[in-house]
């Protein structure tokens, strides 16, 4: 009992008369919730604010303090009292605080001992009788009152033998001194019978830490530690914050340096603890480091230290780690048990390292230590996992024969493996067995049916399965509805999984984040990335708050589509929830950054992994060291694979592949042999794919032979080539020309393998190009006779351009005709490549011809090669063939789309036949054929074209009104149109109109009205459109500056044009050759000439040919400025590259001879340009001497 002086006892006896309610006591005090209370309740402290009545307390709105005997020799609880409607209790502590108290009864109707006390807390001391118990007895009611140097009474209550203190954390609370509380959290410390709690320990240490108190801290720890109190996180985290510690517990090893300065000395106990914390809070590697700790300070780490230590290590797969741990266990003299041993073989098996995993079991047998069921079971899990199911199977036959028989978690285990091979004959095998070992089948075993069902395709057969479930009494729970749900999304049937997700609550169970993880994954897969955003974010809205998984499953769907916005939100949610992302979460995360093009940021995740303890995978090195070749960061990929070793990880297949990859596309050759080598002698095993991308290196690298050779050399290394590997090979023989070894390569992968689309397009045009036309078509013909090779258009399509690029055009349309007459091909889809390339060369012609020989052989056009016919006639003027095609199309049942109409009104419009032209648009709409944007473009151009300009406005008005919505190709005839016939002010306006209409005007919009202000001499206006155009973000192009430097050239401003000459070539654009020809002449034509010959000189440089008319304007130049023998070397400069010069040509001459006064020579030019067979026109007369 804590006492102080000015010590005062009291007692209250009431007489033993019948009352109608039990007797009383009534206080009036200062409540810190309220300012006066008032109640009455049975034995119980009442608040009366100046003495009223008990009616006025039960106003709603007043607060009371209660304090109600619980149960003999029990301390009171008080409770605080809200009145509304009805009293309500609800507990507060064990002490009451009072500024003022009178304590009163029926007999005694004065103070306490006939005195005031302020500022109490009071508490019960003594017997107290039950009131219950004795109704009619006398009462008796004593305690203590202690007046305490802050002016507080506190009444301490004798405990009785053997029961803990109840109501001491309650007391902490109340105290706020720091040194009552300390002495009062010693002195309870001093009882024999009690013993302090976590929680007051806790509350002790922050209060002492609030006031800097470290040597006190010390004591509380000492304390907990010396009577075994549980030391929380709380509890470090408190000493972290006194000792300046920050981070939390992943600073663990830091602030062990500091606390064993200040006094805090961590026994063996606590050091157990402290690990198990680190382990429960996910710092593995922090564990790790208190565990070395530990063991340098002399102290031994238990039993269960080691195992949980052991099984968080395991879920890194650092093995070697785990049998360290088991060796050092050993050297401290501890033997490890069944369970730890245990341990270290699910760790192996998980790990893959399964003979390491039976070295451990038999090192078990060996010690004595026999293996139990769970032993065998986690064995059999490890198989499963390795992909070892026969074995595995083995193994449990092995057990039903010995004395370690399978138990329910056995049977379940195997099941669950087959399962999720969907083999169901072995899942039915063992329900059997199951069954006859007497293990009944439940909800787990029924859920793993029907998984295996929905996996097998058999998802009716698995719902078929509830109701036998039903007949046996077997609720199916949240999980059998998750399969169920599961297998309904594989089998893409969305509608049904959605309405039995719909159904969860009627059938009594609640969705979790896995069941929304099925739909999130299902549409992230299907490229429905919106969609799995919207389920996630529906997931919340229910309250279910997403885990990991379902934060890594809508990462993936957001990787996919490039979504970087939406999957910053959830991976900065993720982190903001207190879940520690994984390294799946880290990599999707990547993905995005890669996507983004944000390659250093994702090279930063790395960075964050490492510091937020996250696990490292080497499946995150790979997939950065792929983004940073993909961007042609060569040197970091390689510095990223080096890492690998500093970061205790193994490079995998899969990182080997990317290198080889990486070095295949930079043709590194030799460097992609050593590291293959490295490969095999660091002990990973290549697969096929790894010989795939080295043969592909070789072969695109003329390293043909050498491929043959590593080829022939698979099987040795139990690695099996697939059809990739031989077309690799075809391939690489091919491009050599060996068509026979590719021929032989071929038949011989027959012998096990089928070829696909790629080995023909690879093999078939090689065969061609060597005239073994007979070879190629029954290669064909054995492809086409398997029912698996199904001949699509593509196919066909790409065989053609495949034998057009080898061979030539010819040999190719010989090629098609020998498929077409053979039958083998029965549709148009191996001449549309024809067609294509015949159109393109001008030679639209032979593509009609082809046709009608295709026609022929009975194959019937498509509304592709129509459209490719019809254009290519148009192109090279053959206007009437191609409406006769366009006749016979109809007439063969083949409806023309919009785009073949646009192709014809297109060549009306361009011809100015408008009558034509609009005739035809009403003929198209007449048969049901709906104009698109390009239609009404189309028809816009010709009327501008055609001069109908007024027309053009109108119809674009009258489209405008409608749903039309136009494009800057609608605008651009146009704006040209108005401009052109010098109506600037409409064409501005138009222009100005266009961002009303949402359609932001091109480059190419700008170029029309610049030029039409610049043509008419407003240089001001085009200047200024060209600013706004760069304002804007329109970056201008080469002949945004052509039109600007020959308007400005037009008015003799040759400086300016000078300048924006320049500013084209330090914007980064090439100047072309019509604006050199702007320059080369407006410098010409004001006397400017060396700097034209300058720039006549640089555009060769460039590898730009001079045309006709630079030399014309040169010629004319330079003959003014009477530099007439240069200008007589360019005549022959030109004749000598081929050009054949006109009117232009000869009358520059002439004038420039006439200028020099050279007659003679004027008039040779004049003879030779009549004898050339080039007419005069006014100029040459004007030009020749001696007119008269």
């Amino acid at each position: 009992m804590l006492a102080t002086p000015n010590i005062q006892t009291w007692s209250c006896r009431n007489d033993p008369f019948k009352y109608p309610s039990p007797p009383f006591l009534t206080v009036s005090f200062k409540s810190s919730l309220h300012d006066n209370c008032i109640g009455r309740l049975p034995f119980l402290w009442m608040a009366d604010r100046s003495e009223k009545s008990l009616r006025s307390a039960e106003e709603p709105g007043n607060v009371l303090y209660l304090m109600e005997a619980i149960g003999q020799d029990r301390i009171l609880q008080t409770r605080a009292v809200k009145l509304h409607k009805r009293l309500t209790v609800v507990k507060v502590g064990n002490y009451a605080e009072v500024t003022s108290m009178n304590v009163r009864s029926p007999l005694n109707h004065g103070g306490l001992l006939g005195k005031s006390t302020q500022n109490c807390r009071i508490s019960t001391s003594g017997p107290v009788v039950n009131w219950r118990k004795h109704r009619m007895k006398q009462v008796s009611f004593c305690g203590t009152l202690v007046e305490n140097s802050d002016s507080m009474l506190i009444a301490d209550a004798e405990r009785k033998k053997g029961k803990p203190t109840e109501g001491v954390m309650e007391a902490l609370q109340s105290i706020t001194d720091p040194n009552v509380a300390f002495e009062y959290f010693k002195s309870v410390a001093g009882m024999p019978y009690v013993v302090h709690t976590t929680e007051t320990c806790n509350h002790m240490l922050e209060m002492l830490m609030v006031h800097r108190r470290v040597g006190d801290m010390v004591f509380v720890f000492d304390l907990m530690q010396k009577q075994i109190i549980n030391r929380n996180s709380t509890t470090y985290l408190t000493i972290f914050k006194v000792l300046n510690v920050r981070g939390g517990m992943r600073q663990a090893s830091f602030a062990l340096d500091r606390m064993k300065p200040a006094g805090f000395i961590l026994n063996a106990y606590s050091y157990n603890g402290f690990i198990h914390l680190l382990l429960k809070s996910g710092y593995c590697r922090e564990a790790l480091e208190v565990y070395r700790r530990m063991i340098k300070e002399g102290n031994k780490p238990s039993l269960k230290a080691y195992s949980a230590l052991m099984v968080a290590v395991g879920k890194r797969r650092d093995t070697e780690t785990v049998m360290e741990l088991l060796k050092e266990m050993e050297s401290l003299g501890l033997r490890p048990n069944v369970y730890t041993f245990t341990i270290c073989i699910r760790v192996l098996g998980r790990a893959g390292k399964i003979d390491e995993a039976y070295r451990i079991l038999k090192r078990m047998d060996d010690e004595g230590c026999g293996a139990d069921v769970v032993t065998y079971t986690v064995l059999i899990d490890s198989l499963c996992v390795a992909g070892k199911l026969d074995e595995a199977k083995n193994l449990f036959l092995k057990m039903k024969d010995s004395s370690h028989k399978p138990d329910r978690v056995t049977y379940i285990t195997l099941m669950d493996k087959f399962s999720d091979c969907g083999d169901l004959e072995s899942v039915h095998e063992l329900w059997s067995q199951m069954e006859t070992d007497g293990f009944r089948s439940d909800v787990v075993t029924f859920t793993i049916l029907l998984n295996t069902l929905s996996k097998a395709g058999k998802i009716d057969e698995a719902f078929s399965q509830l109701n036998t479930m039903s007949e046996q009494g077997i609720a199916p729970n949240l999980h059998t509805y998750n399969t169920l749900i599961g297998g309904l999304l594989r089998a893409n049937r969305l509608e049904e999984a959605v309405s039995l997700f719909e159904r969860l609550d009627s059938l009594g169970v609640e969705a979790t984040a896995y069941t929304y993880i099925l739909f999130i994954d299902y549409y992230g897969k299907s490229g429905a990335s919106n969609r799995a955003l919207e389920t996630f974010e529906s997931m919340k809205s229910r309250g279910i708050v997403p885990n990991v998984v379902a934060c890594n499953a809508s990462l993936y769907s957001l990787a996919e589509a490039g979504m970087l916005k939406e999957a910053n939100d959830v991976f900065s949610e993720l982190k903001k929830s207190g879940i520690a992302p994984d390294s799946i979460t880290y990599n999707m995360m990547m993905k995005c950054y890669s996507k983004a093009g944000r390659v250093d940021d994702a090279v930063k995740l790395l960075t964050e992994m490492t510091e937020n303890g996250c696990h490292l995978d080497v499946a995150v090195i790979n997939s950065l060291i792929d983004m940073l070749y993909k961007v042609d960061r060569v040197d970091e990929a390689w510095e990223m694979y080096q890492k690998l070793k500093h970061m205790n990880l193994t490079p995998t297949v899969v990182t080997y592949n990317t290198l080889l990859s990486g070095l295949r596309k930079e043709g590194r050759v030799q460097e992609a042999i050593i590291l293959f080598t490295t490969m095999i002698k660091n002990g990973c095993h290549p697969n096929t794919v790894t010989f795939n991308t080295l043969l592909d290196c070789l072969c695109k690298n003329d390293e043909v032979d050498m491929a043959v050779k590593i080829f022939f050399d698979m099987r040795q290394m139990n690695c099996f080539p697939d059809v990739v590997t031989y077309n690799t090979l075809i391939y690489g023989l091919t491009t050599e020309n060996r068509v026979y070894d590719a021929f032989l390569l071929f038949h011989h992968m027959r012998k096990s393998l089928y070829a696909d689309c790629v080995t023909l397009c690879t093999l078939v045009p090689s065969l061609v190009k060597n005239s073994k036309t007979e070879d190629a078509l029954n290669i064909i013909r054995f492809f086409l006779c398997h029912a698996q090779h199904r001949a699509e258009r593509s196919f066909w399509e790409d065989l053609t351009s495949g034998v057009i690029v080898q061979t030539s055009v010819d040999k190719a349309m010989v090629f098609a005709e020998s498929l077409i007459s053979s039958e083998l091909c029965q549709d148009d889809s191996v001449l549309v490549p024809l067609f294509k390339v015949l159109s393109k060369h001008k030679r639209g012609l032979e593509a009609h011809d082809l046709f009608v020989r295709a026609r022929s052989c009975g194959i019937e056009a498509t509304l592709e090669v129509y459209y490719i016919l019809i254009g290519g006639l148009l192109d090279i003027r053959l206007v009437d063939l191609a409406w006769n095609l366009f006749e016979e199309m109809k007439k063969s049942g083949c409806v023309p789309d919009v785009s073949i109409y646009n192709l014809l009104l297109d060549a009306l419009g361009k011809s100015g036949e408008v009558d034509r032209l609009l005739n035809f648009f009403e003929e198209m709409q007449h048969y049901g054929c709906i104009p698109d944007t390009v239609t009404h473009n189309i028809i816009i151009s010709g009327l501008v074209t055609s001069n109908n300009i007024d027309k053009a406005v109108d119809m674009f008005y009258n489209l405008v009104s409608r749903d039309f919505s136009p494009t800057p190709c609608t605008y651009g005839p146009l704006i040209d149109g108005l401009a052109k016939s010098g109506r600037l002010e409409e064409a501005k306006r138009l222009f100005e109109e266009m961002i009303d209409y949402g359609c932001k005007p091109n480059c190419a919009i700008y170029n029309i009205l610049i030029n039409g202000f610049g043509k008419c001499g407003d240089m001001e206006s085009a200047c200024t459109l060209f600013r706004r155009m760069v304002k804007e973000g329109i970056r201008p192009d080469v002949k945004s500056y052509s039109i600007l430097i020959d308007c400005l050239l037009m008015l003799g401003q040759v400086d300016d044009a000078w300048d924006y000459f320049e500013e084209l070539k330090l914007q980064g654009l090439d100047p072309d050759l019509i604006c050199y020809n702007f320059m080369i002449n407006g410098l010409g034509r004001y006397g400017r000439i060396n700097e034209a010959l300058s720039l006549f000189g640089e555009l060769q440089t460039r590898r730009i040919s001079p045309d006709l008319y630079t030399y014309n304007s040169l010629i004319l130049h330079l003959g003014i400025a009477g530099m007439i023998e240069e200008a007589g070397k360019l005549y022959e400069e030109l004749l000598f590259k081929g050009l054949k010069p006109n009117v232009f040509t000869y009358n520059a001459l002439i004038r420039g001879y006439g200028i020099s006064g050279d007659h003679d020579r004027a008039y040779a030019v004049y003879q030779t340009m009549m004898t050339g067979g080039c007419s005069p026109n006014l100029g040459t007369f004007a030009q020749l001497p001696n007119q008269s």
